[in-house]
């Protein structure tokens, strides 16, 4: 799928969500719906026509939090100061980088520390979703897009959401019991057994009750930062201590560039990531053979010996053959990714890249 009739209109318009999200429920359909208003930004992301996630586009971390909080109740995995340390890493460090959901990363990142198991993380992402879609079904006007390729294409996904069944629990609530509601995320429901989608979308009249604008906060823009160099705000700050079995992920950059290894090592956090490298590539191999690192992100254009031969040759040890490799280059050529391709590299990170770009990146090949 390459484009639907829903593309875009540029001016504010009046909106009826219900055959907004009835036009992303086809199996054919993965992508993302953004819808803006005057008083905020939503964005819906679909995978085969299932809700994957949804979000406000700002302030996204406060429902994140208040839903952890509840959860915090349950599962003794989750420490009490987990909210701190969210703020410290997805928060305080992305607020001004290009990265459009690093609430998502987040819950990527308590999944991979086995703070939450993904069955809980789909249950987070269940609620989160359903306060979306709840005051998303309250506008009235706006603009709107849909965009094919979105950010959590390549990402980690915990479940496929019944987009049906969670309207229907917004719009009438009080039938809806704690198992019906936990159905929701788990519910596969076959081409055969499933409501038509215009049964789902006949339920306007629902709709002509006395509707609230939803108070969401306002869009602000924020421009990408590359290779900006951010010191750790939060440095005075108590953070709590991931348990003694939570990994550190040793990450080996390989560049002759010294402002990118200082970015990569301010980029990552310091309680989940051990950052080492070398400017020398002749020098890395041994090293990386010593070290055994978990991701290894390796600068393509290196004198004496570049990063694709690099890459060949760890994919000969018997060690390397399966670790992550990221190729990092300013080329962004199909011939480039290509060879990239053939000595096996796992991604390729395109400079310059923001923190939300290496986050990313890394999140694909550790969780």
């Amino acid at each position: 799928m390459k484009t639907l009739p829903i593309s875009r209109y540029r001016f504010f318009q009046k909106l009826q969500p219900l055959p907004l999200l009835k036009k992303i429920t086809g199996k054919s359909v993965t992508g993302c719906l953004q819808v803006f208003s005057t008083s905020g930004s939503w964005s819906i992301y679909v995978d085969e026509g299932k809700l994957i996630y949804a979000c406000y586009s700002e302030k996204m971390f406060e429902p994140l939090y208040r839903n952890l909080q509840c959860l915090s109740q349950e599962i003794s995995t989750l420490p009490h100061g987990i909210k701190d340390q969210l703020r410290a890493i997805f928060e305080t460090g992305i607020e001004n980088q290009a990265i459009p959901n690093p609430d998502y990363l987040a819950i990527c990142w308590l999944v991979n520390q086995k703070y939450i198991s993904p069955s809980q993380a789909a249950m987070l992402i269940e609620q989160l979703a359903l306060e979306v879609l709840e005051s998303f079904l309250n506008l009235e006007e706006g603009s709107y897009e849909f965009i094919p390729e979105s950010f959590l294409d390549d990402m980690p996904k915990f479940c496929h959401l019944n987009l049906r069944l969670l309207v229907e629990q917004c719009l009438t609530p009080q039938s809806f019991d704690q198992d019906s509601r936990r159905e929701v995320a788990y519910r596969q429901t076959s081409p055969g057994s499933q409501s038509h989608p215009s049964q789902f979308f006949q339920i306007n009249e629902l709709q002509s009750k006395a509707k609230t604008t939803p108070k969401l906060p306002e869009i602000n823009s924020y421009k990408p930062a590359a290779y900006s160099i951010r010191s750790n705000e939060y440095r005075g700050q108590q953070i709590i201590q991931p348990p003694a079995d939570k990994k550190i992920y040793t990450i080996f950059c390989i560049d002759d560039n010294p402002t990118v290894m200082n970015a990569i090592k301010s980029y990552l956090d310091e309680q989940t990531f051990s950052v080492m490298g070398v400017t020398d590539s002749l020098k890395a191999l041994m090293q990386i053979v010593r070290i055994k690192p978990d991701i290894i992100l390796l600068d393509i254009s290196m004198p004496n010996l570049d990063g694709y031969e690099l890459c060949s040759l760890l994919r000969k040890h018997s060690h390397f053959k399966n670790t992550p490799v990221i190729m990092v280059s300013e080329k962004v050529g199909f011939i480039d990714r290509a060879k990239a391709k053939m000595v096996r590299a796992s991604g390729y990170l395109t400079k310059p890249f923001t923190q939300g770009d290496l986050l990313k990146v890394i999140f694909q090949h550790i969780v």
